[in-house]
């Protein structure tokens, strides 16, 4: 009789089956999502007749509403900097001046306002937009917004340098989504979960960076580095809280996937319960003037999202090549039990993982958010890339590292390509769609092995 060992797993194809189901359900979820809301936005419904209550950013007094915004020039927040609202005839209704962190607010009864900035004021060499038409509504968070920089002509755009810029931002995301999924795949890789609730950790470092910017006041790339540290310690509990021990008790790989979507769930909803459930913006890299070169055309920040990406996943490539955790890392993946039984502590090498995973996941949400969101966070983020990230770790192969690299990218071109054709509100179809071709056809992925049952 052939020895055993004390872990069993079950038969990989049953595996990819039943996650391949889960996976096209929440896909199919998705799309009936993203359906309803391209609906509701070509058709709105009637306003509501009564007044919704106050909102942060939207707080009522008896003087009026409140209306908010904040001045930054690349980055470099304007001090003294005279706003002010006008009426349609010219009238000041109100004015003030920003504060040293560039932020300033208005009070004033709902209505239509032109919202100028007092171009005197300015620092020498900075323009900005003359004017801005809003309406300021009661009960919702009013924010105006000025443009930076020397106003652009309305010249058209070749399809060939669409065609570029359109391909620079499918890299861009794709890099994106491959710092937030390689965690996803190097989880899967040691410990054999599939874990939904990935996004969550997503969601939940972009939120901390949020907090350390916006509440505390901390400026954004300190502030990311903080909320890093965080995913890391989130992803540390994680793991020693939950799946630690449901792997000393023997939990089925199936039961523990049940788990994760339970946990996703319950992280989404008390996001949305403790932060907020309208989009909120960061303090900084807000208005961002696009540096052209020829066809090329890319604002600063994203950008900086790409050399971010790229730096962060060669760093982790050597990581997994050239130290001794980065190899402890990959034969845990290959054979668990062989590692363990050579000297290696898997128990220590899975903590590893989690944290490692934690802080990526916490780095890939706020890049998401900056350039992908507009500078904004959304309590429902992490849940819009999971499956994206799914995508492109499957077309890649599932507990591959660097094949989680290049499907990612593959799904983040595919995802911006697509708009070409498609409206761009439905553009992440695209990449569900590879999800499920790559189920069908070959699901143990590009640089994936096929594993023999029997």
């Amino acid at each position: 009789m052939a020895p055993t060992s004390g872990r069993q797993r079950p038969p990989r194809s049953t595996f990819r089956r039943t996650v391949g189901a889960v996976l096209v359900t929440l896909a199919s979820a998705l799309f009936f999502f993203l359906g309803a809301g391209f609906s509701s936005a070509q058709d709105p419904p009637d306003p509501p007749t009564t007044t919704a209550p106050a909102s942060p950013g939207g707080e009522e007094t008896a003087e009026g509403t409140t209306v908010r915004g904040t001045l930054n020039n690349a980055g470099e927040r304007l001090e003294g900097v005279g706003v002010r609202a006008t009426t349609s005839t010219g009238e000041v209704v109100a004015e003030t001046e920003s504060a040293d962190d560039g932020r300033w607010e208005l009070t004033l009864p709902p209505g239509t306002y032109i919202f100028e900035v007092d171009a005197e004021s300015l620092p020498d060499e900075v323009t900005v937009q003359t004017s801005v038409t809003r309406e300021v509504t009661a009960g919702r968070a009013n924010t105006v917004i000025f443009s930076f920089g020397e106003a652009r002509s309305g010249s058209t755009v070749s399809w060939g340098e669409t065609l570029i810029r359109t391909l620079i931002d499918g890299l861009r995301f794709g890099l994106v989504i491959a710092i937030a999924g390689v965690g996803l795949s190097l989880i899967f890789g040691t410990t054999g979960l599939t874990n939904f609730a990935h996004g969550e950790l997503v969601t939940l470092g972009a939120v901390a960076a949020w907090i350390f910017n916006v509440t505390v006041g901390i400026q954004l790339i300190p502030a990311t580095i903080l909320a890093v540290v965080v995913g890391v310690i989130i992803g540390l509990l994680n793991n020693s809280l939950i799946w630690a021990p449901l792997r000393r008790r023997r939990t089925g790989l199936i039961a523990q996937l049940v788990v994760s979507i339970g946990l996703a769930i319950s992280l989404r909803y008390l996001i949305l319960a403790f932060f907020s459930d309208r989009t909120q913006p960061f303090d900084d890299y807000q208005a961002q003037r696009q540096l052209v070169w020829g066809p090329i055309a890319i604002t600063p920040v994203n950008l900086a999202c790409i050399v971010i990406s790229l730096v962060v996943l060669v760093g982790v490539a050597f990581l997994l090549q050239r130290t001794r955790i980065g190899k402890a890392m990959r034969a845990v993946a290959d054979n668990r039990d062989l590692a363990a039984s050579s000297g290696i502590d898997v128990e220590r090498v899975v903590r590893f993982v989690w944290g490692l995973g934690g802080g990526l996941a916490a780095l890939g949400g706020v890049l998401f958010g900056l350039s992908e969101l507009g500078g904004r966070v959304q309590w429902e983020m992490g849940f819009k890339l999971l499956l994206l990230m799914f995508a492109g770790i499957i077309l890649g192969g599932l507990g591959t590292a660097y094949g989680a690299l290049v499907g990612c990218v593959v799904v983040g071109l595919l995802v911006q390509l697509s708009t070409l054709v498609i409206n761009p509100d439905l553009k992440y179809i695209g990449g569900l769609l590879v999800l499920i071709v790559i189920l069908v056809i070959r699901p143990q992925g590009i640089l994936g092995s096929r594993t023999r049952i029997g």
